[in-house]
């Protein structure tokens, strides 16, 4: 699947304060995060924000605060963002009235929240990528099986450039010119 800018929707996943300490290279997932937040927004991409029972958790990361407004947040208990009513509700409205049927997804942590929410998108029926340099978890083993999993369940594997620059489509842009320094 090549990802289209006028078809995808960004979906991130429980960045949040008191969790992302405990992440294996957590700075790489949040400076990769902050990338995709900042192409989505320059690029008019809708995003979606998750996060997992905030009064233990805390709220996302401060370093994304203020990328995120503006955004969809939601908070959630369940795992998977795909079994929460409002935010299936939500990506699938997107969806339906936007023609945003390609869901990117970065967050924490990418063997629990991020994979059970792949699954479920792709069991009701969407298109997901998975920005592998954009999630993680406490042992990377578990994001790398995770990863693994979600490939063998027709989950796209993606990185943060991979997903700018087939979002931008041409270079020579202005959209270009300003989103290509942010990975160089």
């Amino acid at each position: 699947m090549l990802l289209e800018r006028q078809r995808a929707q960004l979906l991130v996943v429980d960045i949040q304060e008191r969790l992302a300490p405990h992440i294996h290279e957590a700075d790489a997932v949040v400076r990769n995060t902050g990338i995709l937040l900042e192409a989505a927004a320059t690029l008019g991409i809708p995003v979606t924000v998750s996060e997992q029972y905030v009064k233990g958790l805390g709220p996302t990361v401060a370093p994304l605060q203020s990328r995120i407004e503006g955004a969809a947040v939601f908070e959630k208990i369940h795992f998977s963002c795909a079994a929460d009513p409002q935010i299936r509700r939500h990506l699938h409205r997107l969806d339906q009235e936007q023609g945003r049927d390609q869901i990117i997804i970065c967050g924490i942590e990418a063997h629990i929240c991020v994979l059970q929410t792949a699954l479920g998108l792709v069991h009701g029926g969407h298109r997901v990528a998975v920005v592998q340099d954009a999630v993680g978890s406490r042992n990377p083993r578990n994001r790398d099986i995770a990863m693994a999993r979600m490939i063998q369940n027709e989950i796209e594997a993606v990185t943060t450039e991979m997903v700018l620059f087939e979002w931008m489509e041409q270079a020579g842009t202005d959209e270009f010119r300003a989103l290509s320094k942010l990975v160089k």
